[in-house]
């Protein structure tokens, strides 16, 4: 063999050497393609796209009418202004509209119904639902309390709406991962993530108190309003809310279970029915705090105990004390119409009392006020016996009026009296609701027998007053 081929030879083995080893350094620091990719599809992302299909985006348009000064620009706007304050034609008018944003949840898709929170449709005119996919509905408001903050919607649609599944908010975690749907600022389907920092939170805003609250660490703002909290499996258990304004990188849901009863209502009867025990209270003074030892000087005395309810039936007796209810203490009869607003009917409440020196815990069970005790309820609240009007009664009282109860009978110590009312005077309206008949002076009556006062307008021949009327 020739020196050539020998040195060829080495020259090859060498060559073949380099390349093998600059081949097994590239693929040492190369990523390893046999390796599985990190899985980054986790709960959070399987719950979010579970969902979004069925969370919505609220609009609530409302026209807003200004007077238009034809002069505005010539640089005597004030004047003008003035002047077409008090000397003005309609013509001038313009019309804008204002939109509200907020955030929604279908609950039932096959009848169209969406859960939000009250005050995002507050003052609403025409209600526009967007759902991820981009349709678009109008809504009707099936039913909404301010007092729990809920409203429930219907969209008329022959196409399938996605549904969200429904969670439990009774076995609630301090510390649980929660994630929060909506549509803040305008941006839809935002997501945020963070735990449970509390339960039974209570909130005071400037006009109410709210109770049972879920707090998160995640911030709910205004277009969050409405829109679902979720477990970590993506169920619904509660619905965010944005009534505190204070709140800095905090946020608050209504728990779903105490959610659904008010839903059940709103669906049912187009507002929530006030839980009714059937007490009578009355604050308890300091004196008589002390002369029946009372824990903590503070609670309300039960007056009285109506016949056949959930009271009686729990053995609650007048002269009990009643010191807290639930997880409320109460310590006025403020606090006590407080804390039965926050209930539906059907809630099981705890009811501590102080009874002979004895601290005892009642269940009770809350009912539905019911209708065959309203007349009772009227002579008790407003010192009246009504009648529907008839040909008889118009003709004994010589009533005008066509529409609306007849006062038959007033009690000369109730406070109808004492400022003038009369048999024969008709009722036409209490507060908002008008009284066509005795139906609704019933119904009138038990929705609002926990108020202080309400505005009753009283006809008495052809003239009308609207009159401000003490309760109880």
């Amino acid at each position: 063999m020739s020196d050539f081929t020998v040195q060829f030879n080495e020259n090859l083995q060498k060559w073949a050497f380099a390349a093998i080893v600059t081949g097994y350094l590239f693929m040492s620091t190369a990523s390893p393609v046999s390796s599985a990719p990190y899985n980054r599809e986790n709960a959070v992302v399987k719950a979010v796209r579970k969902v979004s299909p069925a969370v919505v985006n609220i609009s609530s348009e409302f026209a807003v009418r200004k007077r238009r000064n034809p002069f505005s620009g010539f640089g005597m706007d004030e004047f003008f202004d003035s002047f077409f304050r008090d000397f003005f034609d309609p013509n001038l008018e313009r019309e804008t509209k204002r939109t509200s944003l907020g955030s929604g949840v279908i609950i039932d898709g096959k009848r169209g119904l969406i859960i939000t929170n009250a005050h995002v449709i507050t003052n609403a005119g025409i209600i526009k639902v967007v759902l991820r996919d981009e349709r678009e509905y109008e809504a009707q408001i099936v039913g909404a309390d301010p007092e729990f903050d809920l409203a429930v919607l219907r969209i008329q649609t022959d196409d399938p709406l996605p549904t969200i599944t429904m969670g439990d908010s009774e076995d609630l975690m301090i510390g649980e991962t929660v994630i929060a749907i909506g549509n803040p600022f305008g941006f839809s389907h935002t997501v945020t993530t963070g735990v449970i920092s509390a339960i039974n939170r209570s909130i005071r805003t400037e006009d109410r108190v709210y109770h049972e609250f879920i707090q998160i660490d995640a911030s709910i703002n205004p277009g969050n309003s409405g829109g679902p909290l979720l477990d970590i499996n993506g169920e619904l258990i509660g619905i965010n809310t944005a009534i505190y304004a204070k709140a800095q990188g905090i946020g608050f849901a209504i728990p779903i279970s105490k959610a659904k009863k008010i839903i059940s209502d709103l669906i049912e009867y187009g507002e929530v029915i006030q839980a009714w025990i059937g007490i009578t209270v009355q604050n308890v003074d300091s004196s008589l705090a002390n002369y029946l030892k009372v824990p903590g000087k503070k609670g309300i005395l039960v007056k009285a105990v109506e016949t056949r309810s959930p009271a009686q039936k729990a053995g609650i007796q007048g002269g009990d004390i009643i010191l807290s209810i639930g997880n409320r203490k109460i310590r006025s009869k403020d606090d006590y119409q407080t804390a039965m607003r926050g209930f539906a009917s059907g809630d099981t409440l705890n009811v501590r009392i102080w009874r002979n020196n004895r601290l005892l815990t009642v269940t009770v069970t809350t009912k539905i006020f019911p209708m065959e005790l309203a007349d009772e309820l009227a002579e008790k609240l407003l010192g009246v016996k009504a009648e529907n009007l008839t040909s008889q009664n118009r003709h004994r009282y010589g009533v005008t009026a066509r529409k609306g109860v007849v006062i038959t009978d007033i009690y000369p110590r109730s406070y109808l009296f004492r400022i003038g009312a009369r048999p024969g005077d008709v009722i036409r309206q209490i507060d908002e609701l008008n009284i066509l008949n005795i139906e609704d002076f019933k119904q009138a009556v038990v929705k609002y027998r926990h108020k202080k006062t309400v505005i009753i307008l009283l006809q008495r021949s052809d003239q009308g007053y609207y009159i401000t009327v003490e309760l109880g």
